[in-house]
């Protein structure tokens, strides 16, 4: 999902800071819900730096390849929130993606707002959807199939929109354009095959591990239903 450079230039990259501080807004209202609702800023804390390293580890270690106007990547957004909670998913994409960026890939930085967003927006919403989606009588171990591909297939959506978005906001609707936004999107939702087994996969890995029901390291939402 990293946009690629010269996608977006000139005045028109100015939008992409301000989205970027928007979705900054965003990680922050998120992880206040978590330290009012889910074991405060110690546990966040905790968190965060499972899922930065998470995060760092996925974009620099797992496999990705680039695609029409960027790259595929394995991010496991879904997995982050159901574990981690969303406030800790969204402070380890913002920061693992900005250590990335300083250590290995500094032409990636320009595009930082257009990548934070695109990564950060989907998210919220994903969060959303999941208090709509799971009941709240029903642990995340417990979670469907159903569930898990809704979930993921939504997170992997908004990536693919918001790339598209800049893409043309860049590039304009020109053939060649079209063209390599069509071969991102149709790459990278082949993900959605991966993603939801990956969920079912932790989860069921959480599920047999009943010491970690209760600790502070992941959400309490994985074993508990709702309060």
């Amino acid at each position: 999902m990293h946009i690629e450079p010269g996608v977006v230039d000139g005045a028109k990259i100015v939008l992409s800071y301000a989205t970027g501080v928007a979705s900054l807004g965003l990680v922050g209202k998120m992880a206040l819900s978590t330290i009012r609702t889910d074991g405060g800023a110690a546990a966040l804390a905790m968190r965060s730096v499972a899922t930065t390293a998470l995060v760092f580890s996925f974009f620099q270690i797992l496999p990705h390849y680039p695609a029409g106007v960027s790259e595929v990547h394995l991010i496991l957004g879904s997995t982050l929130l159901l574990l981690f909670g969303a406030g800790a998913a969204g402070i380890g994409l913002v920061v693992g993606l900005l250590l990335q960026g300083l250590f290995f890939a500094p032409f990636d930085l320009p595009q930082y707002g257009m990548n934070v967003t695109t990564l950060i927006v989907p998210l919220f919403a994903l969060s959303a959807l999941a208090e709509r989606l799971i009941a709240p009588r029903t642990a995340y171990v417990d979670l469907s199939y159903r569930q898990a591909l809704t979930l993921s297939t939504a997170y992997q959506g908004g990536i693919v929109a918001w790339v598209a978005f800049w893409a043309f906001y860049g590039q304009g609707f020109g053939a060649a354009n079209v063209a390599n936004v069509l071969a991102f999107g149709g790459a990278y939702m082949l993900v959605v095959v991966i993603e939801p087994l990956a969920d079912l996969a932790v989860l069921a890995g959480a599920k047999t591990l009943h010491g970690l029901a209760g600790s502070p390291m992941i959400q309490r939402r994985v074993h508990h239903a709702a309060a």
